[in-house]
Protein backbone atom coordinates (compact mmCIF):
# COMPACT_ATOMS: atom_id res chain seq x y z
CA UNK A 1 0.00 0.00 0.00
CA UNK A 2 2.07 2.90 -1.27
CA UNK A 3 1.93 6.54 0.76
CA UNK A 4 0.89 9.64 -1.11
CA UNK A 5 2.39 12.58 -0.18
CA UNK A 6 0.22 14.50 1.74
CA UNK A 7 -0.28 11.54 4.50
CA UNK A 8 3.57 11.76 4.59
CA UNK A 9 2.98 15.55 5.25
CA UNK A 10 0.38 15.16 8.12
CA UNK A 11 2.65 12.39 9.75
CA UNK A 12 5.50 14.75 9.89
CA UNK A 13 3.56 17.51 11.31
CA UNK A 14 2.13 15.45 13.40
CA UNK A 15 5.55 14.52 14.62
CA UNK A 16 6.31 18.04 14.67
CA UNK A 17 3.88 18.91 16.90
CA UNK A 18 4.97 16.32 19.35
CA UNK A 19 8.52 17.18 19.20
CA UNK A 20 7.61 20.61 20.41
CA UNK A 21 5.51 20.18 23.17
CA UNK A 22 8.34 17.64 24.88
CA UNK A 23 10.67 20.59 23.92
CA UNK A 24 8.57 22.92 25.64
CA UNK A 25 7.79 21.14 28.88
CA UNK A 26 11.05 20.72 29.34
CA UNK A 27 12.06 24.45 29.15
CA UNK A 28 9.39 25.09 31.67
CA UNK A 29 10.35 22.14 33.90
CA UNK A 30 14.12 23.69 33.69
CA UNK A 31 13.11 27.43 34.42
CA UNK A 32 10.89 25.96 37.61
CA UNK A 33 14.13 23.94 38.76
CA UNK A 34 15.60 27.16 38.30
CA UNK A 35 13.14 29.36 39.95
CA UNK A 36 13.20 26.54 43.07
CA UNK A 37 17.05 26.76 43.36
CA UNK A 38 17.01 30.74 43.91
CA UNK A 39 13.96 30.52 46.04
CA UNK A 40 15.99 31.12 49.59
CA UNK A 41 16.00 33.06 52.65
CA UNK A 42 16.80 36.49 52.32
CA UNK A 43 15.51 36.95 48.72
CA UNK A 44 13.13 39.26 47.70
CA UNK A 45 9.97 37.45 45.70
CA UNK A 46 6.71 38.00 44.23
CA UNK A 47 3.86 35.54 44.80
CA UNK A 48 1.44 34.72 42.73
CA UNK A 49 -1.51 36.97 44.27
CA UNK A 50 1.43 40.03 43.21
CA UNK A 51 2.67 40.53 47.03
CA UNK A 52 6.02 41.40 47.17
CA UNK A 53 8.26 40.12 50.37
CA UNK A 54 11.30 38.62 51.33
CA UNK A 55 11.97 35.33 52.73
CA UNK A 56 12.40 34.50 56.08
CA UNK A 57 12.28 30.69 56.31
CA UNK A 58 11.76 27.85 54.39
CA UNK A 59 10.70 24.78 55.84
CA UNK A 60 11.50 21.63 53.13
CA UNK A 61 9.41 19.16 54.46
CA UNK A 62 5.48 20.86 54.63
CA UNK A 63 6.75 22.93 51.55
CA UNK A 64 6.16 26.32 53.35
CA UNK A 65 7.49 29.70 53.18
CA UNK A 66 7.66 32.18 55.73
CA UNK A 67 7.23 35.56 53.73
CA UNK A 68 7.98 38.94 54.98
CA UNK A 69 5.76 41.78 53.69
CA UNK A 70 6.65 45.51 55.38
CA UNK A 71 4.93 44.72 58.97
CA UNK A 72 3.45 41.49 58.11
CA UNK A 73 4.40 37.87 57.66
CA UNK A 74 2.92 35.32 55.89
CA UNK A 75 2.98 31.62 55.51
CA UNK A 76 2.65 30.38 52.04
CA UNK A 77 2.73 27.21 50.00
CA UNK A 78 6.24 27.41 48.33
CA UNK A 79 4.88 26.85 44.56
CA UNK A 80 2.67 30.59 45.22
CA UNK A 81 5.96 32.01 44.82
CA UNK A 82 5.88 32.99 41.02
CA UNK A 83 9.67 34.84 40.66
CA UNK A 84 12.40 35.79 42.30
CA UNK A 85 12.95 39.35 42.00
CA UNK A 86 16.41 40.91 41.01
CA UNK A 87 17.46 44.30 40.93
CA UNK A 88 17.56 45.57 37.13
CA UNK A 89 20.08 48.42 36.57
CA UNK A 90 18.38 51.43 34.19
CA UNK A 91 19.85 51.17 30.66
CA UNK A 92 22.36 53.29 29.92
CA UNK A 93 21.40 56.07 27.55
CA UNK A 94 23.42 56.72 24.89
CA UNK A 95 23.40 60.24 23.66
CA UNK A 96 21.84 60.30 20.13
CA UNK A 97 21.13 63.70 19.57
CA UNK A 98 23.78 66.33 18.42
CA UNK A 99 22.50 69.01 19.77
CA UNK A 100 23.44 69.42 24.01
CA UNK A 101 20.17 69.92 26.39
CA UNK A 102 21.28 73.89 26.19
CA UNK A 103 20.82 74.06 22.93
CA UNK A 104 17.15 73.00 22.60
CA UNK A 105 15.52 75.74 19.84
CA UNK A 106 13.50 78.63 21.50
CA UNK A 107 9.66 78.51 20.72
CA UNK A 108 8.52 78.45 16.83
CA UNK A 109 12.30 78.22 15.72
CA UNK A 110 13.06 74.99 13.58
CA UNK A 111 15.99 72.83 12.76
CA UNK A 112 16.79 71.93 9.36
CA UNK A 113 18.70 68.70 8.57
CA UNK A 114 21.77 70.65 6.53
CA UNK A 115 22.22 73.09 9.30
CA UNK A 116 22.54 73.38 13.11
CA UNK A 117 21.39 77.03 13.07
CA UNK A 118 17.60 77.37 14.13
CA UNK A 119 15.76 78.50 11.05
CA UNK A 120 12.80 81.24 11.80
CA UNK A 121 9.04 80.05 11.26
CA UNK A 122 7.61 81.75 8.85
CA UNK A 123 4.31 81.78 11.55
CA UNK A 124 5.73 82.02 14.90
CA UNK A 125 3.05 83.50 17.34
CA UNK A 126 4.28 86.96 17.44
CA UNK A 127 4.30 86.90 12.82
CA UNK A 128 0.96 87.66 11.28
CA UNK A 129 -0.04 84.70 8.52
CA UNK A 130 -0.67 86.42 5.77
CA UNK A 131 -3.99 86.89 4.55
CA UNK A 132 -6.17 84.45 2.44
CA UNK A 133 -6.38 86.98 -0.59
CA UNK A 134 -2.73 87.01 -0.87
CA UNK A 135 -1.96 83.46 -0.67
CA UNK A 136 -0.93 82.04 -3.52
CA UNK A 137 -2.12 79.01 -3.15
CA UNK A 138 -5.66 80.12 -3.08
CA UNK A 139 -5.44 82.77 -5.88
CA UNK A 140 -8.05 80.58 -8.31
CA UNK A 141 -9.90 79.88 -5.80
CA UNK A 142 -13.23 82.05 -6.09
CA UNK A 143 -15.49 79.43 -4.15
CA UNK A 144 -18.39 81.17 -2.69
CA UNK A 145 -18.43 78.27 -0.34
CA UNK A 146 -15.70 79.36 2.66
CA UNK A 147 -16.88 79.02 5.89
CA UNK A 148 -15.86 81.75 8.34
CA UNK A 149 -12.31 80.73 9.08
CA UNK A 150 -11.77 80.99 5.26
CA UNK A 151 -10.64 77.10 5.09
CA UNK A 152 -12.48 76.62 1.77
CA UNK A 153 -14.56 74.23 3.64
CA UNK A 154 -17.85 75.01 4.79
CA UNK A 155 -19.24 73.13 7.72
CA UNK A 156 -21.52 69.83 6.60
CA UNK A 157 -25.03 70.07 8.15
Amino acid sequence: MPLDPITIVMFALIALLIFFMFRNGKKRQAAQLELQNSVRPGAEVMLQSGIFGTIDSIDEEDNKVTLRSGTSTFVVHRNAVSQVVTPVDAPVEAESSALAPDDDPAFGERFSSTDAAPVADPFAPGDVAPAPEADPRREGDNDTDVDGQGNGSAPKA
